[in-house]
Parts: C-alpha cells; sequence; structure tokens
C-alpha cells in the first residue's frame, strides 16, 4: 500500500495448525486444498517473471495460508530449498512467510535465515487475550510479543497481521491492539475485516445469533483509522481485506472484492479534509492511479465535499506517489 511491494503467493493450506479458530476455513480462502510442491514453487515463479510490471527488486516468493513453520519438517525443507534457488540467481528479492506467534524460537528462525527467508508475518489478530480465547487462536499476547521479538533480534522483516470486528471484539480494543502494535514497531502491517465463512465456528455463531459481523462502512470506517494511526507511525501497511474467497463460501460480513480500494479512498477523503478550511474552489493533484480513490465511487468524495463548500476537481501529477496528493486553491 505505502510501499511498492509485490508476492508470488504460494498457498500451504490448513496444515500444520494445532487449531482451527473460530473464523477459518482455509480451503475457501485460497481456494485449494492441494498441498504445493517444489514444483509449484518453480512453475509460480516462472509465471510471475513472465508478466510485464515483474520487478525482481520488489517481488518476494510469500508462503501463506497455513502455519508455516509448524508444517513438517521435511516438507518445509523442500519447499524452502526450491524458493531459495530463486534467491540465489536474483529472480526474487527473498522468501516471506506466514505462521504462528507460538511457532518461532531460535532455532527455526536460524533455519529461515540458512534458506533466505527474509520477511516472517504473525497471525497476531489481537492483542487481547479474551478475544484471542474466544476465537480459539490457542495462543495469547504474550507469544506475540516474545515472537515479534525474536523475528527482530534474528534480523528478520517483521510483519503482523490484525483481524476487526472478530467474535467478542470492538473497535476500542482494536486500538488498543494498534497502539501495542505501534510500541513493537513491525516493519509491515496487514488489516482484515473478519468475513463468515460456511463450515466455521464462526458461522454457526452467527447463524445463532450470537455473532454480529461488522457492516461494510463501519469495517471501511476502522480500518481507515487504524490505517492512519500506524502509518503515521512509519509502519508501512500492505494490505486491507482479503484477497478473495469463493462466492459460495460466504455467509456474512464486510465482503467487497474492492475493499482495499474503498478503504484507500475514505484515506484519501480523510487526508484532504486535513487540509481544507475556507470554502471555494480546489484543484487536487494526485498520482494517475489513485484518481479513482480521490474521486470515490460515483463520485461520493467529491459529492461530500462539495457539501462541506469544497467545490473540488481532481487532476493527475504524476510526480506524486500513492495517496499522496497536492492542493491548489483557484484564483477567482
Amino acid at each position: 500500500m505505502s510501499k511498492k511491494h509485490s508476492n508470488i503467493s504460494i498457498f500451504v493450506p490448513h496444515i500444520g495448525c494445532p487449531n482451527k479458530c473460530s473464523f477459518c476455513n482455509q480451503r475457501y480462502i485460497t481456494g485449494t486444498c492441494k498441498a504445493p510442491n517444489a514444483g509449484d514453487v518453480e512453475k509460480a515463479v516462472i509465471t510471475a517473471v513472465k508478466s510485464k510490471k515483474y520487478d525482481p527488486n520488489t517481488t518476494e516468493i510469500a508462503f501463506f495460508g497455513g502455519s508455516f513453520t509448524a508444517i513438517n519438517h521435511n516438507y518445509m525443507i523442500s519447499l524452502l530449498e526450491a524458493a531459495s534457488s530463486f534467491v540465489k540467481i536474483g529472480l526474487v528479492k527473498g522468501i516471506r512467510i506466514s505462521t504462528r506467534p507460538d511457532a518461532i524460537d531460535d532455532e527455526i528462525l536460524e533455519l529461515l535465515k540458512e534458506y533466505n527467508v527474509t520477511a516472517i508475518e504473525l497471525g497476531a489478530q489481537s492483542f487481547n487475550n479474551h478475544v484471542l480465547k474466544m476465537n480459539n487462536r490457542g495462543h495469547n499476547s504474550r507469544d506475540i510479543e516474545v515472537a515479534s521479538a525474536l523475528i527482530k533480534k534474528h534480523g528478520f522483516e517483521l510483519g503482523l497481521q490484525i483481524m476487526t470486528g472478530l467474535y467478542t471484539d470492538d473497535n476500542e480494543s482494536l486500538e488498543r491492539t494498534v497502539k501495542k502494535i505501534i510500541e513493537i514497531k513491525p516493519n509491515t502491517v496487514r488489516i482484515y475485516p473478519t468475513i463468515v465463512l460456511k463450515d466455521t465456528d464462526l458461522a454457526a455463531l452467527y447463524i445463532d445469533g450470537i455473532y454480529k459481523p461488522q457492516t461494510l462502512p463501519d469495517a471501511i470506517k476502522i480500518c481507515t483509522k487504524l490505517y492512519m494511526m500506524l502509518t503515521k507511525e512509519g509502519i508501512n501497511v500492505i494490505r486491507l481485506g482479503l484477497h478473495s474467497i469463493e462466492k459460495e463460501a460466504y455467509l456474512a460480513g464486510p465482503w467487497h472484492p474492492a475493499f482495499s480500494e474503498l478503504c484507500q479512498s475514505q484515506i484519501m477523503l480523510t487526508k484532504v479534509l486535513t487540509h481544507l478550511f475556507t470554502e471555494g474552489e480546489y484543484i487536487i493533484y494526485v498520482g494517475k492511479s489513485d484518481v479513482s480513490k480521490m474521486t470515490g465511487q460515483k463520485k461520493s468524495n467529491i459529492k461530500y465535499l462539495k457539501t462541506r463548500g469544497f467545490d473540488c476537481k481532481v487532476k493527475v501529477d504524476n510526480s506524486l506517489d500513492d495517496l499522496e496528493f497536492r492542493i491548489e486553491r483557484k484564483v477567482l
């Protein structure tokens, strides 16, 4: 989001996890139940390299979907060996893995370093121990702190993943979680709204009327606020919302295929409002890729600004980076 970054994503399904979280059904998130092998890693890299936008300096092979450091040791090594070979020849800049906070120790970190792993993301989800327990995470907030410190000590890039709208959680608790993340100072953060998927414990709670998911507007609002809190402290938010889910799996919750752009549109509006004080006509300059984010869906941002007395036009300035803008007032 804030800085250019891309992944060659290899999904390792729900193998290695010692328990099943309330919200989790990896098959519906990754779209596959098949465990990848070394050949699949090679195919994914070859496919990615053919893309016109491919940049080896900003691309990592990323093992997502399961708890990578908790899977069978020999199987993990086979995947790392395949991925590491592409780091050595310069086709990718490194390897990124996703795992659980309680599946990290000094021994595993030394092994990961040996195979050119550069970034480790922890599925933290929350720093509220009650929320972690009620969602069957199987770890506590202390585990997140200890694992984060070890990862940084061994020189890896640290990423933390959090979720909004978890069962028994609320926005005040979420803000406390983000304040804790700011203290830890990870390199990156991903923010995911909780989606109710079929065949999960959360689905049963939803059907029984016990769990009430976030609405889409509420999820956008809190994700925008958390994003602003994190980026203000120099923490790079690299994802807002899930990449994709299978349509037949969806039961409820703030799922939208353009969730990230909806959040970024709200972020742009929020930032611009802090620079507008006097009613009048303005030109808002943004990068080419941010025009639709600034105008909003069906020009919702421009219409809202007009209700506040700001008559704005959006124009392109290619010198501006993602989510940056420049405002000029029209002189009559």
